[in-house]
């Protein structure tokens, strides 16, 4: 099979390997299309160094080709999107309702093989079915979608709130549409102009500073946010700066909800945290099985369209120009096409 690997940062490798077989519990998939993360751009830039070159990739579209031993209720030919963090189910996060942290748990396309080629296995619980009236381009972008549904439920926001979002990757972007569409009324900061378009004319409103010190925008973001009642602020951007942005920003009473994942040390000040009463909440990836089946419900009935924010595709011969592009920040979202 065609596969693409991580050689170096900023090199990817096209290799023909053997197609893998399914293990017990397992089914193999056919990928069909798979969407560039941020992650992955990550790693192709060395930010994150892998300890050896790998098939990388998550956000996987396919449909199941072969199943393994031991598996039952699945069939050849379903269309299925990938959930690529597999949590171990048995250490003490999992047993407490806590997957999502699970120290042992599998990560496709990081400890092991990803999608960024046309055949991968995985646990069959893994492989989501996709209803036939949701589209390629809504299921592609399932698992970001997933990921955004998490944040804003781990909130306690309810309808009808008004929330901030800083930083409008595909994330932040789905983060806005979900809320809009579910009567949040939303703030958006963000840098890139075509970006900030799209939020806005999903119904968002624009509040980003215009350049000066951290202490001048978080006195610009905070007397807005206070000014129209912002109840939770998401760090979306995943910069040291805008965590920082938003621990100084952040109203009096609201939460703070980390989605983005910066590396690096970000500032903060506990005498505020603590005299105003404001949570820091960390949001990462999903809980298993409960997002990707609220996000799957939330398409199906149209509520969300999220293929909304694909801005555009390459073919997996292409892939080494396509993350030179995501890295250059202006796309929402790349989707690779590995098969017709």
């Amino acid at each position: 099979m065609r596969s693409a690997f991580l050689n170096k940062p900023n090199e990817i490798l096209l290799e023909d390997i053997e197609i893998p077989e399914p293990k017990f519990g397992e089914v193999r998939v056919r990928l069909s299309k798979v969407g560039i993360c941020g992650s992955d751009v990550h790693l192709f830039l060395g930010h994150r160094l892998l300890a050896n070159p790998t098939i990388f990739g998550h956000e996987g579209l396919g449909f199941i080709d072969k199943i393994g031993e031991g598996v039952s209720n699945r069939s050849v030919g379903e269309r299925v999107a990938i959930e690529p963090n597999i949590p171990c189910r048995k250490c003490q996060y999992c047993m407490s309702g806590r997957g999502n942290i699970c120290t042992n748990k599998r990560v496709i396309g990081l400890t092991e093989a990803g999608c960024f080629a046309e055949y991968i296995t995985l646990p069959a619980d893994f492989a989501w079915k996709i209803p036939d009236e949701i589209s390629d381009e809504d299921a592609v972008v399932l698992e970001p979608t997933a990921v955004a549904v998490h944040a804003l439920f781990s909130t306690k926001t309810k309808p009808g709130d008004t929330i901030a979002v800083i930083g409008l990757g595909a994330i932040g972007l789905l983060l806005t549409h979900l809320s809009l569409s579910l009567g949040y009324r939303v703030f958006v900061s963000e840098l890139n102009a075509a970006k900030l378009k799209i939020a806005t004319d999903l119904g968002a409103s624009p509040l980003t500073p215009d350049g000066g010190t951290l202490d001048a925008q978080a006195k610009f973001l905070e007397e807005n946010w206070v000014n129209n009642n912002v109840s939770a602020v998401f760090e979306c951007a995943g910069s040291a700066h805008t965590a920082s942005l938003a621990t100084a920003a952040a109203p009096r009473g609201s939460e703070i909800v980390l989605v983005g994942l910066s590396g690096n040390l970000a500032t903060f000040t506990p005498l505020k945290i603590a005299r105003e009463g404001i949570q820091i909440v960390p949001s990462i990836i999903y809980d298993h099985p409960f997002d990707f089946a609220r996000a799957l419900q939330l398409i199906r009935s149209k509520i969300i369209r999220p293929s909304l924010i694909i801005s555009s595709y390459a073919s997996l011969e292409n892939l080494q120009s396509a993350l030179e592009l995501a890295a250059t920040g202006n796309e929402s979202k790349i989707v690779v096409n590995i098969t017709a």
